[in-house]
């Protein structure tokens, strides 16, 4: 990576910051369990839509042994509304028995763990990661990835190869907030199918790649 690279990265968090200084996460969680649940949940599946099923679930459901001690087609009715609801469900159930047999109900705070735990990947470990304050991550999702394409900061596909290359672009302490500022831009402006590029903040930092 030269420097011109770095401090053109570097110009389009700081265009975004100013243009959606509230950017955060938009999943509603109120611990580490919940925030796992959610962040699971929210595969293929809209924040906004999580949102709406979870307090009904974690209401049923209060804490990890009680996740452990259901079986998944106890939360379908729960779930029903989101895409790939039983699978999502079988991995909170067998998720949240590893929880309660390997780490004391408490769901774990390394990388690790995170991701030997079903339904948590690398991009889902790194969220709860940033979310819980534990380690500084700049996780790929299918927003960030076209993102970072979009803007000429990579050409890989592989989120992992993605992020290795999105950590050496950036400064350590814009990590965190790079990744949620993307997730923004990507649902609001930049979207996958008709980007927004007149009202775009960083348009004249923007090669376009791949847009027409």
């Amino acid at each position: 990576m030269t420097d011109e690279a770095r401090a053109r990265a570097l110009e389009v968090v700081r265009r975004l910051d100013a243009a959606m200084p509230g950017a955060r996460i938009e999943l509603d969680f109120a611990n580490d369990l919940q925030l796992m649940v959610a962040v699971i949940l929210s595969a293929q599946s809209t924040d906004k839509g999580v949102n709406r099923v979870t307090p009904g679930l974690f209401a049923r459901f209060p804490d990890a042994a009680a996740l452990a001690r259901a079986e998944p087609e106890q939360l379908w009715p729960h779930l029903r509304t989101l895409g790939l609801f039983r699978n999502k469900a079988r991995a909170i159930v067998a998720a949240a028995r590893r929880v309660v047999e390997q780490h004391g109900g408490q769901v774990p705070r390394t990388r690790e763990a995170l991701e030997a735990l079903p339904g948590v990947g690398q991009k889902s470990a790194g969220v709860i990661l940033l979310q819980q304050g534990v380690e500084a991550a700049f996780p790929v999702d299918t927003h960030v990835g076209r993102l970072a394409r979009r803007l000429g900061f990579t050409r890989q596909l592989a989120p992992g190869k993605v992020e290795a290359e999105l950590r050496v672009l950036f400064p350590h302490d814009w990590w965190a907030q790079g990744h949620q500022l993307l997730v923004w831009h990507g649902r609001r402006c930049c979207t996958a199918r008709a980007p927004d590029c007149d009202r775009c903040p960083v348009g004249g930092l923007c090669p376009r790649r791949g847009v027409c």
